[in-house]
């Protein structure tokens, strides 16, 4: 799906977001969404906090979806997960054939990043994942005072923007994504409050 392809205002997307770092297994939730406006299913799996295993498990769970098939476009909050669980988006849109967008916040400080990856084993192995994901661009959302930034493979930053733009309904924060965050903090909440 490489290039360029019509975007409907419906495209589904998969928003992908972690929970908060309470363990040593991290929950990670997908929210199936129809552009920024329908949720069409949740998807679940873990990941070890601070370990290598995010893109395998992320690429695990789109596969095994039922929606799999309908999946146009793979958002991740970040490309770390779990800490400092690096996701490998080329090796994430080879595996499934579906582009992936990178959304940030803020612009990531590299030299910050290194001294946080010093203290974990591996260091060289996940900064390299971290800096394959490729070239930032500024993405200027309905909300302008607050732009976003994007990584993007299997598609061009310029449509990826579009997407951005299409599913940021509610603030500058696609649906797909805020409504992971919300997913993902309830259940590990829930979960937390059953075993008190």
């Amino acid at each position: 799906m490489k290039g360029y392809f019509h975007i409907k205002d419906e495209i589904r997307i998969l928003g992908i977001d972690d929970s908060a770092l309470i363990s040593d297994t991290i929950t990670i939730v997908g929210a199936f969404f129809r552009g920024g406006m329908w949720l069409d299913g949740v998807l679940r799996s873990d990941i070890s906090r601070d370990g290598l295993d995010a893109t395998t498990r992320i690429i695990e769970m789109v596969r095994q979806s039922k929606h799999f098939l309908q999946i146009r476009v793979i958002m991740l909050d970040g490309v770390t997960y779990g800490g400092f669980n690096p996701v490998d988006i080329i090796q994430l849109n080879e595996e499934t054939n579906i582009p992936v967008i990178v959304l940030m916040r803020n612009l990531p400080d590299f030299e910050k990043i290194e001294t946080a990856l010093s203290h974990l084993p591996e260091k060289e192995k996940r900064m390299k994942i971290i800096k394959k994901a490729g070239n930032i661009s500024k993405v200027i959302t309905k909300d302008a005072c607050n732009p976003v930034f994007i990584q993007c493979c299997g598609i061009k930053q310029e449509l990826a923007a579009r997407i951005v733009n299409i599913s940021s309904t509610r603030s500058n924060i696609p649906e797909p994504l805020r409504v992971a965050h919300l997913i993902a903090t309830g259940i590990v909440l829930g979960e937390s409050r059953g075993k008190a």
